[in-house]
This record gives C-alpha cells, sequence and structure tokens, in this order.
C-alpha cells in the first residue's frame, strides 16, 4: 500500500491542481482556455527541457547527491551547440558536441564528488559558477551566439513547437499532437525508468541513496557508481542544452539561471527524497507537469509572477513536509 501510494501521490497531486485551475478560471469567468487542448500541447512542450534534465537530477538525488550546476551546465551546452552550428558544422555535430559536454561537466562534479568524497552542495555550488564563465567565454558576444538561421533545420524548431506539423508525428488519439519533444522526453524517461528498476545500476543507486556506508560493506562501488551517475546526468543536462537552440534559436550562457530550483523542485515534487534513496521517474513528471501547469494557470487567471513562485514554493514545502513525515514513519517502523 505504501508503494501504491507512493506511485500514484503525486498523479493524484496533478489531478487535484488541473481541477483547481480549472475550477477557479470557472468561477473568475476569465477566458484563458486553461481547459483545453492547446493549453495541454503548451503545456507539455515548455516542460520539454526541464523534464530531461530533471531525469538526470532524479538519479543524482536518488543517490544520496545533488547538482546546483544543472541549469548553467544545461545552458552552457547550448552554447556548445551554438558555437558547432556557428562554425558550420551539422545539427548532428552540434547535438552530439552538446551532450558530450554535459557529460564532461558531470565527470567534472562525480570525480570531485566521489574522487575527492567532497560535499555535492559545495562542489556543484562552485561548478556552477564555473560553467556560467565557460559558456560566456565560448559566446564572447554578450553572453550570446546566434548560428546561422539556415544551420537551424525546421524539424529542429518542432521539437517544441505548440502545434507541430502533423505529417510524421503520428495522431494518438485522443492524446493531443504534441511537438516530437515531448515524445523523446517521455521516451527517455522509459529508458532511465527500466535503468532505474530493472538493473544492477539502479539497485545500487537506491542502497547508496540509503545508506552509502552499508552498501559499501555489501560490495557495491560507490565511488564509481557516483561519478557514473554523474556523467549520465550530466549528458542528459546537454541534451536539454540543445532545447534553447530549438526554441530560442541560440546559445544563451545566461539561460540557466535558476533553471537549477525548479529541476530539483521537480523531482521533489515527485516525491525524490533530498536525504536519498527514494524517487520515481513517473513523480518527477508529474512534479514537472505541476510547475508548468501552475505557470499556465496563473497565466490564464491573470495572476501576477508573484504569486506563481509563491504557489511553487508552498507545494515544494509541503512536499518536504510529506517526505520528513514519510521517513520518520520508516525509521519508527525499521526500529
Amino acid at each position: 500500500m505504501q508503494r501504491f501510494l507512493n506511485l500514484v501521490g503525486p498523479m493524484l497531486a496533478l489531478i487535484i491542481v488541473v481541477s483547481l485551475f480549472a475550477a477557479a478560471e470557472w468561477i473568475s469567468g476569465t477566458d484563458g482556455n486553461f481547459a483545453s487542448i492547446s493549453s495541454a500541447r503548451l503545456v507539455g512542450v515548455q516542460s520539454v527541457k526541464i523534464g530531461i534534465a530533471a531525469l538526470g537530477m532524479t538519479l543524482i538525488i536518488i543517490s544520496g547527491g545533488i547538482d546546483l550546476s544543472a541549469g548553467t551546465a544545461a545552458a552552457m551546452c547550448g552554447c556548445v551547440a551554438a558555437v558547432v552550428l556557428d562554425g558550420g558544422h551539422s545539427i548532428y555535430l552540434a547535438i552530439f558536441a552538446a551532450v558530450m559536454a554535459g557529460a564532461a561537466c558531470g565527470l567534472f562534479n562525480g570525480l570531485l564528488i566521489a574522487g575527492l568524497r567532497l560535499v555535492p552542495f559545495i562542489i556543484t555550488l562552485g561548478s556552477m559558477t564555473i560553467f556560467v564563465g565557460i559558456g560566456k567565454m565560448l559566446c564572447d558576444r554578450g553572453g550570446t551566439i546566434t548560428p546561422p538561421r539556415e544551420s537551424i533545420p525546421d524539424w529542429l524548431r518542432e521539437m517544441v513547437t505548440q502545434y507541430p506539423e502533423p505529417r510524421w508525428i503520428p495522431y494518438l488519439y485522443p492524446l493531443p499532437n504534441f511537438g516530437w519533444g515531448v515524445w523523446l522526453m517521455l521516451c527517455l524517461a522509459a529508458v532511465v525508468a527500466v535503468g532505474l528498476h530493472k538493473t544492477v545500476f539502479g539497485r545500487h543507486l537506491f542502497a547508496i541513496g540509503s545508506s552509502e556506508a552499508t552498501a559499501r560493506l555489501c560490495g557495491v562501488r560507490v565511488q564509481s557508481t557516483k561519478i557514473l551517475v554523474y556523467v549520465i546526468a550530466g549528458a542528459l543536462f546537454g541534451l536539454a542544452g540543445c532545447v534553447d537552440i530549438a526554441r530560442l534559436e541560440k546559445g544563451d550562457a545566461t539561460a540557466g539561471a535558476g533553471l537549477e530550483l525548479k529541476i530539483i523542485a521537480a523531482v521533489v515534487i515527485g516525491g525524490g527524497s533530498l536525504l536519498g534513496g527514494r524517487g520515481s521517474i513517473l513523480g518527477t513528471l508529474c512534479g514537472v507537469l505541476i510547475m508548468g501547469v501552475i505557470g499556465l494557470g496563473c497565466t490564464s487567471l491573470e495572476l501576477e509572477t508573484q504569486v506563481e513562485n509563491i504557489l511553487v514554493g508552498v507545494i515544494i514545502i509541503g512536499a518536504v513536509y510529506v517526505d520528513r513525515l514519510r521517513s520518520a514513519r520508516f525509521s519508527k517502523g525499521a526500529s
């Protein structure tokens, strides 16, 4: 029953948030079209960047770590892709370079955290500013670089378009015809979920997050596993950075400012524990969608941005409090 509640809890929270905003729009009489297929499409494509990055953050948080450099690493990787395109190379090489740059960022963090056994919070706080500086050095034009428009193919732009061309995107009635970035996010989520729950690597992550000392006694290679999880997460951050090329058609070294908070919040809202050892991909996706729905709902109700910030903050505090109660109950039951 506890596992079932952990699984459906974030889904119920998402349904409640959607229902509340739909009811509020109906009562207020505003014509924001919140409860519509068009709104669902908009929330979907706006969630792609945070969703892909949150998959990597879920792995890190389950292992008992954290990465405050996720947002700036994604922005820097977007700048790497833009530099490659600006040099006349193909979009495929640009995406590959961005993913590899993200993996390198993860390797840098992982080696410092696992190899030197330093605190993840402090290390990634420092690397956050390092990646911003590298991104600005790559751009050297006020922090942004805009490759030639013709170097960005139309299929990449349709990654996050609200109304994609339906000729090659299949209709899955009654689901709306999302931009293909949404389907990419869901496919990656399925792969990560299988890796978490059906592989030895996934079991080791949960073991390390629950008790690193116990995992080491059980023969888990803690250091190498930690490094690998940061590399995988970094690669996902790099792929998330490519969304800036699709949406903004440029690389912006400052585009990741504050993004790490939204990424971490999505995992926490989805049931991930900052103490480690607990989290799920389905919950993370629900957390991403909850934040997207709150943003769209506030816009539909013509509320100010401050109201959105307050609502997200309240939900995060509530999620952390529920996690604390759950951890206390687990500890009491174990004793």
